[in-house]
């Protein structure tokens, strides 16, 4: 319990913020500063859980309080280095709270102090990173829908009528986007699950130049023993829905035999994490990948 009250971040100043974000409500970038100040409400929501369920335990254990049985729990969950909540039977719960993960505490609080932080940079001056670290957002569909949004407006196009595709880019690294895309965001941090994207060397001969941004590589065969592969930096762009799209519950499914339609989920657990299809361009039919069960995940299990 100390070590994690020793770390723990501050919450977001909600009314600075606010004032901060309303002289850019009426700019073309408006989506994205609802998504920050949103973030920064969930975020708050779930550092207020952890203070006052550790304070409650804190003066459990002290003869402070009658222990109740949400203390019990919290404190069994500590003990075993499992995130609180994880456990369906019990009554604390910070996992109800936060984002899904497959993460064991010890792993998952040093990640919530992550996701603070880029939080924190992003709210500096509420201006989107031109590389944002989307698996650190509650709602990740939240900025897909922004992105949309923002192309919708500057473009004068319904917004029912758009839909978004991905395109891996040459940056392996986010600090080698020093300019935002058009009609999109860059966006990093994801891992892909039975196969990998192409190393830069081999990428070369599938070069192609997406609205001003250099993107290369195909979908190719993981190697041996490597479980998760970290993507580069993809490019995620607003269109427009074309005909030949098949709308279906988890989104467009694209019809063209260079690209698969791969699921991206939150965690390696799939199901019901899943989030949206992104579209990655393959050499072989995309029938491989399926049989394979390729998928992209925004986190790894450790």
């Amino acid at each position: 319990i100390a070590d994690i009250l020793e770390r723990f971040p501050p919450q977001f100043g909600m009314i600075t913020l606010d004032e901060k974000a309303e002289p850019l409500m009426e700019s073309e970038h408006q989506p994205y500063v609802l998504v920050a100040v949103q973030e920064c409400g969930r975020m708050n929501l779930l550092l207020g859980e952890i203070a006052i369920s550790l304070d409650e335990l804190q003066k459990g254990r002290a003869g402070q309080l009658n222990m109740t049985q949400k203390m019990e729990d919290l404190s069994s969950a500590l003990s075993i280095n499992q995130v609180p909540g994880r456990n369906p039977f019990h009554k604390a719960s910070w996992e109800k709270f936060a984002w899904p993960s497959m993460k064991a505490l010890a792993t998952w609080y040093p990640d919530a102090i992550l996701r603070c932080e880029a939080l924190e940079k992003w709210t500096e001056k509420i201006t989107l990173p031109f590389s944002l670290w989307i698996p650190g957002l509650f709602n990740p569909t939240s900025f897909l829908t922004a992105i949309k949004q923002v192309t919708a407006r500057l473009k004068k196009l319904p917004l029912d009528n758009m839909s978004t595709e991905t395109h891996i880019t040459k940056m392996m690294s986010k600090d080698e986007a020093v300019a935002y895309p058009e009609d999109g965001a860059f966006v990093h941090g994801l891992y892909i699950e039975g196969a990998r994207w192409q190393d830069p060397d081999e990428a070369a001969a599938f070069e192609e130049d997406i609205a001003g941004t250099m993107c290369a590589g195909i979908l190719t065969d993981s190697r041996p023993r490597e479980l998760l592969c970290e993507m580069p930096v993809m490019y995620i762009k607003a269109v427009v829905i074309q005909s030949t799209w098949v709308p279906e519950s988890v989104g467009y499914i694209r019809p063209e035999s260079h690209l698969y339609n791969c699921p991206v989920y939150s965690t390696t657990f799939r199901g019901p994490t899943f989030i949206f299809v992104a579209t990655l361009k393959t050499k072989a039919a995309a029938s491989k990948w399926i049989s394979a069960g390729v998928a992209l995940a925004f986190q790894t299990d450790g």
